[in-house]
């Protein structure tokens, strides 16, 4: 990757990305080919949820999907990037590093990212949370990537929830403008019985066990995941 495009949105410039402003027009165009057999690389980035903290069976939800994600033509490559504590300040410095060697020679180069509750945690503004995710988003898109976007999930911290509500909202918008898949696991586990029940069984109130996991991988396989694949 050679192309480094960042967007012009600052974080004292809000409204730009809020009211729609810039309009991002990649400089490469992400294909997928019409014969012969299909070699797919799926980097997924984020943060513990993303790593699966907490699942007693060490796989979390994206074991869970890429055990799911299967076609006779399509060679199928996944690597887990997730990193406990990151913020996607860290994940848009790192991802320029750790995701190509892992799309080398592949054919098609496919990102998914996730994080989010960090960046509450770390007091980073709502505006800055935009610009790192808008910026990855488009770097990736210039670079020929295909990208995905997965919500971070509800914690069992009701102040906590109202942030990060908005913060899911922000995300959606982000990724609505860019045309980018984007799963919402944030209001569909809200009040989730299910979903409720693993968190109040964790040590944080924030990582669920393999039940929760199986849940967040359920939302990710049935809202686009094999349409995003083309498979």
């Amino acid at each position: 990757m050679t192309d480094h495009t960042t967007t012009t949105d600052d974080p004292s410039h809000a409204s730009d990305e809020a009211a729609g402003d810039i309009e991002f027009r990649p400089s490469a165009e992400f294909t997928v080919p019409t014969e012969g057999p299909r070699d797919v690389a799926v980097v997924f980035i984020g943060d513990s949820m993303v790593a699966g903290v907490g699942d007693p069976k060490g796989q979390g939800w994206v074991t869970r999907v890429v055990g799911r994600t299967h076609h006779p033509e399509v060679e199928f490559t996944s690597y887990n990037l997730g990193v406990r504590g990151q913020t996607s300040g860290d994940i848009l410095a790192r991802w320029h590093t750790e995701c190509p060697p892992r799309w080398k020679s592949r054919g098609e180069r496919r990102l998914v990212i996730s994080c989010g509750a960090n960046d509450i945690a770390a007091g980073v503004t709502l505006a800055r949370h935009r610009l790192n995710l808008a910026n990855i988003l488009d770097e990736a898109a210039s670079n020929g990537v295909s990208t995905f976007v997965v919500s971070n999930p509800p914690t069992s911290d009701q102040a906590f929830n109202d942030k990060l509500a908005v913060l899911v909202d922000a995300q959606a918008d982000v990724c609505a403008r860019r045309g980018v898949p984007f799963v919402d696991c944030f209001r569909p586990l809200l009040g989730h019985d299910q979903w409720s029940s693993e968190l109040a069984a964790s040590r944080d109130g924030h990582h669920p066990g393999q039940a929760g996991y199986g849940l967040i991988a359920w939302l990710v396989l049935h809202n686009g995941w094999n349409e995003w694949l083309r498979i």
